[in-house]
């Protein structure tokens, strides 16, 4: 993948370095404090690898988006003081050029296509654990968006993580992860993630609850796929087996393919983030429609 003479984004929080603080002073996941109140730690450990959401957001997580209180993490946004230089490790530029090209390419096609104003988000990169107005961020559970804030969180180590267990790794796939969360920033956005947390928390069941979550996921891997469709297209970014490496990882992250690494059976019905082939398919339709209406998720439950 092409991206060194790309410019930095001056949207990029760069804590790595700063005692894992995040300059708030939480400490743990804030459960117990009433502002989350979701899951349990077997969910989040099974869905600690996976990308997306934190799922402590997504699950009866109205609180957080909806206007309810913040959770007890200590955090305020006045405590931390958005970066001012960019970052000049390899790791650093290559995170603030991927933001910097979604930037370019929302900026234009988001009015276009779907008639939202953008905005765009932070990106915080840190080193084991901060604090986000979702609550503690910890490296264990991946990178996620915070509607709160509406801020990407990224540990990224997470990228070596990517290597040795999702696919190999590679920049396009690194930069499929980055462009999955700016996904769920559009979602934000569009007004989508609010009205999911509500319809979760009116669901009869956990499954119920569980599907919504999923149509978020995958729209957020379409509008992935669809960035990339349009950065290729204005830049020529992609080389010979970015696609098959960013697949390979859509593919490793599936619900199913973590529950059968994690040693249990696949049961659906517990399923947050989508199979490896939904995550494939949509992804895919993203990168070759290069068009947000096609990402529409929740339009068909049986292709969803």
């Amino acid at each position: 993948m092409k991206w060194e003479d790309y410019r930095m984004s001056e949207n990029v929080d760069d804590r790595r370095g700063d005692g894992g603080s995040g300059g708030g002073g939480g400490t743990g996941f804030g459960v117990s404090g009433g502002g989350l109140g979701i899951g349990t730690m077997v969910v989040l450990g099974l869905l600690g690898w996976a990308l997306g959401v934190d799922p402590r957001v997504l699950i009866a997580g109205a609180e957080m988006a909806g206007g309810g209180r913040a959770p007890s993490s200590g955090y305020t946004e006045q405590q931390r003081p958005r970066q001012s230089t960019p970052p000049s490790d390899n790791s650093g530029r290559f995170v603030s050029a991927m933001v910097a090209m979604n930037e370019d390419v929302w900026k234009e096609i988001l009015p276009a296509q779907a008639g939202v104003r953008w905005k765009a988000p932070t990106l915080v990169m840190f080193d084991g654990v901060t604090n986000s107005a979702c609550g503690t961020a910890q490296s264990a559970m991946g990178p996620f968006y915070c509607p709160r804030d509406q801020k990407v969180y990224l540990d990224t180590s997470f990228f070596r993580d990517m290597q040795r267990k999702f696919g190999g790794g590679g920049d396009f796939a690194y930069a499929y992860v980055i462009a999955h969360e700016v996904g769920h920033h559009i979602e934000n956005l569009m007004g989508i993630l609010p009205r999911v947390q509500q319809a979760q928390q009116a669901a009869g069941s956990k499954a119920q609850a569980n599907n919504l979550s999923v149509r978020v996921e995958l729209m957020a891997d379409c509008l992935a796929g669809v960035w990339a469709a349009h950065a290729n297209q204005k830049w020529k970014i992609l080389e010979p087996g970015d696609v098959e490496k960013a697949i390979r990882t859509a593919q490793a992250i599936g619900d199913d393919r973590l529950q059968q690494s994690s040693g249990g059976r696949v049961v659906p019905d517990s399923f947050t983030h989508g199979s490896a082939a939904q995550r494939t398919e949509w992804l895919n339709r993203g990168l070759q429609s290069g068009k947000v209406d096609t990402c529409n998720t929740f339009a068909n439950a049986r292709r969803s």
